[in-house]
């Protein structure tokens, strides 16, 4: 069994002799076939095989496997983006009528997805109110629960013993997005967790160079408990196909493919997969300099007079830090620190000017630092009792730390206080 940091590099792809040492782009949209009973066998599920880009892919398929070995997982689907990687572990257990529920501490495009576009669909979703057991806010027709492993932006760890215990005991997946963290840092399946989803667009990738998602599979929940039927009762699209039944190894992901996949089209392109599958290769050994430059700027601003607060599960007096300690490797969690600068938004947004080797974009998680205030971009679209209730307010800058050299970022947010 190879160490993480050998997986990132060598996972996927195994080339025959003679064939290209680097995973190739397999940049066509379509496959040749010798006889039309092979064609006939692919669109019957009775063969392993490509049928078309939209539902995989050769390249896709490596990184499919990569991304499912590092967490440790049964199988794996890229998609065209996070969101998307989202939205299919949702509707792949979910439809009219049924309900989801979430935790109260999620990403803004997260937020808006279930609250806006899942309920136009006809499915609920409600969050987690903070005092209430789990297992009183969960329904008959509850279909999954959703949160983060550490949140996006209020950078908490997720207490996974009391969602996993609250979902085993409904009978339902328990499904976590590791996108900060990423398996280097938490692997949620050996904490419980049934099904993973990624924005790839982030540490994956590393280079803000692609947009990508995907989603895992654990292999081990029993979808046969009779909340399931989509999964386990004959699919009419394809002749009757039975997922649980002729493909127990992975019901979840092959549904999610043959089926949502196919009929939404939000499948990655085979150069995205390429790109991927580049930063993937260097994940690890960047997941360490993310944390080691995060803890270093934390630890700088939590001694600044003006600064209010910093929120970074790596310091020891963080609200977060046992938690870290428990699920983390190491305690680490990621390169993303939340603080609070004195004299609310004004102030942040001058802090934010005065910044030089930072910069201020839409995106986070990458080998650059970057800051953005999410009162009033990813977080937006909140009402005002949605922010507050998230931990998000008018002061709050979050900082994405690179893989620059410590001191360097040290510098620059000391020369934009400094102003």
């Amino acid at each position: 069994m190879f160490k993480i940091d050998t997986k990132c590099v060598q996972s996927g792809y195994e080339p025959d002799n003679g064939e290209a040492r680097v995973l190739p782009i397999y940049q066509s949209t379509t496959f040749k076939y010798d006889t039309a009973e092979t064609v006939g066998d692919l669109f019957d599920l009775k063969v392993p095989g490509h049928m078309y880009t939209r539902i995989s892919n050769p390249t896709a398929e490596c990184v499919e496997k990569k991304i499912s070995d590092l967490e440790g997982g049964a199988a794996a689907i890229l998609t065209s983006s996070g969101q998307a990687a989202v939205m299919l572990a949702i509707l792949n257990v979910a439809g009219t009528g049924d309900h989801i529920l979430v935790s109260d501490k999620l990403y803004g495009g997260t937020v808006n997805l279930f609250f806006v576009t899942m309920k136009r669909m006809g499915i609920e979703v409600t969050q987690v109110v903070p005092g209430v057991p789990l297992g009183k806010q969960i329904r008959t027709n509850t279909k999954a629960l959703f949160a983060e492993s550490v949140s996006n932006p209020q950078v908490d760890v997720l207490d996974f013993d009391a969602y996993a215990a609250a979902a085993k005991q409904a009978g339902i997946p328990f499904i976590v997005d590791n996108t900060f963290p990423t398996p280097v840092n938490c692997r949620p399946f050996e904490f419980g967790a049934d099904i993973i989803v990624h924005s790839a667009s982030k540490y994956m990738d590393g280079h803000a160079c692609v947009v990508s998602g995907a989603v895992v599979e654990s292999g081990k929940f029993d979808w046969q408990n009779g909340k399931f039927p989509g999964l386990c009762s004959p699919d009419p699209s394809y002749h009757g196909v039975n997922y649980c039944r002729d493909f127990a190894g992975a019901p979840f992901v092959t549904k999610a493919r043959v089926q949502l996949m196919r009929d939404l089209g939000v499948s990655p392109q085979p150069i995205a997969a390429f790109l991927l599958n580049l930063g993937l290769e260097t994940l690890a050994l960047r997941m360490e300099r993310h944390c080691q430059n995060a803890l270093a700027a934390a630890k700088y601003l939590s001694a600044h007079p003006k600064i209010e607060w910093v929120k970074y599960p790596g310091l020891e007096t963080d609200t977060a830090y046992p938690a870290a300690q428990k699920y983390m490797k190491d305690g680490q969690t990621c390169g993303v620190l939340a603080f609070g600068v004195r004299g609310g938004r004004s102030a942040a947004a001058k802090l934010m000017n005065g910044l030089k080797l930072a910069k201020i974009v839409v995106h986070v998680a990458d080998n650059r630092t970057s800051v953005l205030h999410p009162a009033t971009s990813t977080h937006r679209q909140l009402t005002d009792a949605q922010l507050k209730a998230a931990g998000i307010g008018p002061e709050m800058i979050r900082l994405s730390v690179g893989i620059e050299h410590p001191d360097d970022i040290v510098a620059d947010l000391e020369q934009a206080l400094r102003q």
